[in-house]
């Protein structure tokens, strides 16, 4: 039986890690189930966007390293497949952090393009006080999001940072009611359900590339690129037309 629950309403997906009994730590079937799912998703072309959240207390309690097999190296790295492929999806991710997100659980976290926290998350890298260096790129996407104090603050010296601290320093956007959050991510997700799918898409992928370029001009042309696609699909046209009517009809009802 999967350990993940899949749901699919009006453009919006949200995965559910489903096995509270563990806290929802990674295991090497759940990672596979969550590779699956994604490869589905993103090959439906209704869903616009995915939520990942955790069923009951925690949002992912870390991983199981007990079956890593003959291989360290490759174990870790089939671990690690369950949040990479998080941080690989073309499609707009949300990270609903409804409880603790620790270890491998706050690399899934991470790996989302937006995190809301509830009141309750908590966020515990957790490796150094586990006896194991932090992995799956964990010292690298933290300083990205939040700087190298803050990630020294937790990596280095331990530092749990709950919903509201976290949302202070920039690793959540928002901080919310436990009972408000999931209603909360789907309200934030719908809003890109609204939108093209493809134009989603193309510029989910642009705000990654430009991220490599140093110079504004190169991003400018980066950007020229899909901007003159878009310019040229009918929703920009009909988008275009219909915006002018408001225009004409609000003019109308003033004179």
């Amino acid at each position: 039986m999967t350990d993940i629950a899949v749901e699919v309403s009006d453009g919006v997906a949200v995965l559910t890690l489903d096995a509270p009994a563990r806290r929802n730590a990674f295991d090497l079937a759940m990672c596979t189930d969550t590779a699956r799912a994604l490869d589905a998703l993103e090959a439906d072309p209704d869903v616009h966007a995915l939520i990942i959240t955790g069923a009951g207390s925690a949002f992912c309690a870390g991983a199981d390293l007990s079956h890593l097999g003959s291989s360290q190296r490759e174990g870790l790295l089939a671990i690690y497949e369950g949040f990479w492929r998080v941080a690989r999806s073309p499609l707009p991710t949300i990270a609903a952090v409804n409880g603790p997100a620790v270890g491998a659980g706050m690399n899934l976290a991470l790996a989302t393009d937006v995190r809301l926290a509830a009141r309750s998350a908590r966020f515990d890298p957790r490796f150094l006080q586990l006896g194991i260096h932090p992995g799956g790129g964990h010292t690298w996407m933290l300083q990205r999001i939040v700087g190298p104090q803050v990630a020294a603050a937790m990596v280095l010296f331990g530092e749990v940072l709950n919903g509201e601290e976290a949302a202070a320093c920039g690793l959540a956007w928002r901080c919310l009611p436990d009972d408000e959050l999931l209603r909360a991510a789907r309200a934030l997700a719908q809003r890109a359900a609204e939108v093209p799918r493809d134009l989603l898409l193309r510029t989910k992928a642009t705000m990654a590339d430009v991220t490599s370029l140093d110079d504004h001009a190169e991003a400018v042309e980066r950007e020229l690129v899909d901007q003159v696609w878009s310019v040229g699909q009918p929703t920009f046209a009909q988008r275009l037309a219909d915006l002018q009517a408001r225009i004409t009809s609000s003019r109308a009802g003033q004179a």
